[in-house]
Parts: structure tokens; sequence; C-alpha cells
């Protein structure tokens, strides 16, 4: 689940798409505890390789990648 900051409200569009993303996999309501940790990984693994209109159709994971390699 992703929430946005307090008093950041431009945050919400990004918010509700990832979580819009989520419910693909996991349905609104659903106890987490019900679901192995292996699977909730996988299903973060998918979310992390799809690529994002608002990173230039990159993914999350290229998009951190490129951060981390700019800092080091």
């Amino acid at each position: 689940m992703y929430l946005c900051d307090p008093q950041r409200p431009w945050q919400r569009g990004s918010d509700e798409i990832a979580n819009g993303l989520l419910r693909q996999y996991v349905p609104q309501g659903t106890d987490l505890s019900l679901h192995a940790q292996q699977n909730l990984d996988q299903v973060a693994r998918r979310l992390n390789e799809r690529p994002r209109q608002t990173q230039e159709f990159t993914t999350p994971v290229e998009t951190f990648n490129a951060c981390i390699a700019s800092i080091v």
C-alpha cells in the first residue's frame, strides 16, 4: 500500500495508480498475513519491473539504479 505524505496532495495521483496496480494482485480488504512472503515478494517484483509513463516508460528499478549510480 502506498500513501502520500501529509500536506502533499500532488502525490495522490501516483499513489492511486500504484494502489490500483497492487489491487490487480491483492483484492482490497485482503488480510496480507494470509499470503506467503514469497508471493508478496513476487508481486512487488512484478510491480517494480513494470514500465511507468511518469518515468518516461522506464521501470522503477531502472530509475532507482540510475539514481544510485549518479550518487556513487
